[in-house]
């Protein structure tokens, strides 16, 4: 919930000396409207075979139909190299073998949709805690291992375009955070040689161009979990990188109850962007719509989660965190944020639609319950009628109204390009300054002073619409000062604040919503009443009217 806390400043020698900054031409700072809005619909036909069916408004229809029409533009797709036991047995969780991903694939581009494969190099679930080796590739030596690699990649590819369904992008491993095909290309604490892993890497990403005639082009993305994490981030692709693999995007995978706050995600992604010069995406993502459990055997997403991740499970709380992360991703600088997939979607309560079946437990030695853990992070009900989150896909980055609103324009100073500077006492001007690093781009606006200090940073946007607006802002605070809020005034109704949270460590976001604009204007701001050695971080500022 967002506090409110209502303040009037009405002290004639803080009107006197506070300087306004007028803006008659709100600034066009839309985000791209051609994010990715993906989803990772792998587990569908495994679903419908086994009786699920969907539904909108009352009326069946096919997933990705529905879909399509609620905005999304992409699918995902995973490709097990051979998901079926010695006497034919599938392994479940989807069994996406070749001749399913092609399927679905097709289904996908009748409607419109972009494809990302995501070549799992393994019979099975790949992540970092299991990269196990297809069965046919066990006792291959290691350069037949980097061989078979190549050819097999370049095999997919090639029959991808011979059945018309090229995709766009292709993901060469899967939360490849530990390596790949175990133990050559395993990387971790106990080995941080990364030379196979990178070896392994290339021999894919070479046999992917090499399928490929000129003038084609396919994306290559390299993808890890835990998004939040920007020393692992670091870690790992410094090694990757240093070692010439040849990759387009780096994806991620973020749950927030499980990866890191919404701040450290936006750190990570502006920070890794810049650093290795590549595009970002969040290629898996979720929330819970209901804490209910759909095949009663357990979930992922439980009453901590909801706690963890700050937002309810309701179809609304799924929009509302898929709307957030949307800003995010978009609000990368140089158009580095490419889009979101939300995994499985799709993924319903139907009796044996599991995360794998009895073969498929032999075979990873897992002795976990079959079932279906993540039936209440869909985007459908139980029963498979589209939730109203469904709509979320058709969702756009409101544009922002204030200039400068990440203080990349001057570098550093003490008086950033349209905005205002008041302080109580002259000799704290200094106290204002734009410095690295930002959370969005390189520089953040900083409140700092050794000695006791009060003073705002502020702009006033005219030629408003009348109409609700939000104000928001991304910050760190050191906290002790005696007062320290963003606000809004002067729109035609009561001055509006909201304290900043002592965060010194983590980038957190303030917002004030519903600010109610009848004169067609606002000034919007950032003030610290402070003591000696306090300070505040802001940037990413953002005003803009409400849907």
């Amino acid at each position: 919930m967002k506090k409110l806390k209502v303040f009037f400043t009405g002290s004639i020698l803080f009107l006197s000396l506070f300087i306004l900054t007028s803006i008659t031409n709100p600034g066009d700072l839309q985000a791209s409207s051609n994010l990715i809005m993906g989803g990772d619909v792998s587990m569908l036909e495994e679903v419908e075979e086994l009786g699920g069916t969907f539904y909108e408004d009352g009326v069946e229809k096919d997933a990705l139909e529905i879909l399509s029409s609620n905005g999304m533009n992409y699918v995902r797709l995973r490709l097990w190299v051979d998901p079926y036991d010695a006497q034919g047995n599938p392994y479940g969780g989807g069994t996406n073998d070749i001749q399913t991903a092609l399927s679905l694939a097709k289904r996908a581009k009748a409607e419109g949709m972009g494809i990302l494969l995501d070549l799992h190099y393994s019979d099975f679930w790949a992540d970092p805690g299991t990269q196990t080796k297809p069965k046919a590739w066990q006792d291959l030596s290691y350069t037949e291992l980097k061989d078979e690699v190549y050819n097999y990649s370049k095999n997919v590819i090639e029959t991808f375009k011979q059945e018309n369904v090229m995709p766009q992008m292709v993901q060469v491993g899967n939360e490849t955070t530990s390596g790949i095909l175990w133990d050559d290309g395993k990387v971790g604490t106990d080995n941080t040689d990364f030379t196979q892993l990178a070896e392994l890497f290339s021999s894919g990403i070479s046999g992917i161009n090499d399928a490929l005639d000129s003038g084609e082009d396919v994306e290559i993305v390299l993808h890890l979990d835990h998004g939040g994490d920007n020393s692992l981030y670091r870690w790992w692709f410094d090694e990757i990188t240093n070692l010439g693999v040849d990759f387009d995007i780096i994806g991620l995978s973020y749950y927030p109850f499980w990866h890191g706050t919404m701040g450290e995600l936006h750190y990570n992604l502006n920070d890794i962007s810049k650093r290795y010069n590549k595009d970002v995406m969040i290629v898996e993502t979720a929330y819970g719509f209901t804490l209910a459990d759909g095949d009663g055997l357990g979930n992922s997403f439980y009453e901590t989660e909801e706690e963890v991740g700050g937002y309810p499970a309701t179809p609304q709380g799924q929009m509302d965190y898929m709307k957030d992360l949307q800003e995010i991703v978009a609000d990368i600088p140089n158009d580095r944020g490419r889009g979101i997939f939300w995994w499985e979607p799709t993924w319903l309560p139907v009796e044996g639609a599991n995360w794998g079946t009895d073969a498929g437990k032999l075979y990873n030695d897992d002795t976990g319950l079959l079932s279906n853990p993540w039936d209440n992070q869909t985007l459908f009900d139980f029963n498979g009628n589209a939730l109203e989150s469904v709509s979320v896909f058709n969702s756009t980055v409101p544009t922002n109204l204030l200039q400068n609103h990440d203080f990349e324009q001057d570098g550093w100073t003490n008086s950033p390009t349209d905005w205002g500077v008041w302080t109580q006492d002259s000799s704290n001007s200094d106290a204002v300054v734009v410095e690295s690093p930002g959370i969005n781009g390189d520089y953040k606006l900083t409140h700092w002073k050794d000695n006791d200090y009060t003073v705002s940073t502020y702009q006033t946007i005219s030629g408003l619409e009348d109409g609700e607006y939000t104000l928001s802002a991304w910050v760190l605070n050191s906290g002790g000062q005696d007062d320290v809020y963003i606000y809004a005034k002067n729109y035609g109704g009561t001055e509006l604040q909201q304290d900043l949270p002592v965060s010194a460590d983590s980038w957190v976001k303030v917002e004030i919503e519903n600010i109610t604009v009848t004169n067609g204007q606002c000034e919007i701001g950032i003030i610290s009443y402070a003591n000696a050695g306090n300070w505040m971080n802001i940037d990413n500022m953002k005003f803009y009217k409400n849907n």
